[in-house]
């Protein structure tokens, strides 16, 4: 696998790990909302999303590149009116904790940064819904991304 195949793996598996709260359903293939029961939420989709690569090295024989790729994570929560907010919050630091916890996504990243947090700020109640960009930075060599 790429180094940015081995990244998306790895956020996968560790937001698939969190259990508080215990995420129910955790996939990088989309889905339809409306077609989730009660017992899939909280539901979280990660996908890949832009990348920038440069070369770290000068000249002809340049094989070391850098890449900056971000990945959005599509979290959420249900719950009743006077809770859904708080479902939110709980969810976004459970991911954020927990992508923390190891910024070299199991040594193939060179660092993981949480670059932004939004939310659906209600327009899906009963549903609440998250988006996360997670940028992570790696090192390849040329032909082997």
């Amino acid at each position: 696998m790429s180094v940015r195949e081995n990244i998306a793996s790895n956020l996968l598996t560790t937001i698939s790990g969190i259990s508080s709260p215990a995420i129910k359903k955790v996939t990088r293939q989309p889905f339809i909302l409306d077609e989730l029961s009660e017992q899939q939420y909280p539901a979280v989709i990660i996908q890949t999303s832009e990348e920038n690569r440069d070369d770290s090295e000068l000249g002809n024989g340049a094989r070391t590149r850098h890449g900056t790729i971000d990945f959005v994570i599509l979290g959420f929560v249900k719950g009743a009116e006077a809770n859904i907010d708080t479902k939110r919050n709980e969810l976004i630091t459970a991911i954020e904790t927990e992508i923390e916890s190891d910024i070299t996504r199991n040594g193939n990243a060179l660092d993981t940064q949480v670059i932004s947090v939004e939310t659906d700020e209600g327009s899906l109640f009963p549903v609440g819904g998250i988006r996360m960009t997670i940028r992570c930075m790696y090192e390849y060599q040329s032909g082997t991304p």
